[in-house]
């Protein structure tokens, strides 16, 4: 594969479409999966202060 055929507007979307699962997996998951303390998605993680 050839990085060079890569374009700006599928790199995009390829974030755009990951940014709108992991939003959707958020909503839809229970919290002890996506949510605060979950194992997949720690929506505490950037709470955090120092």
């Amino acid at each position: 594969m050839d990085l060079s055929a890569i374009t700006f507007d599928q790199l995009a979307l390829a974030v755009m479409a990951t940014i709108a699962i992991r939003e959707v997996m958020i909503v839809a998951l229970p919290d002890r999966i996506a949510g605060p303390g979950g194992w997949l998605i720690d929506t505490a993680l950037g709470d955090q202060v120092s």
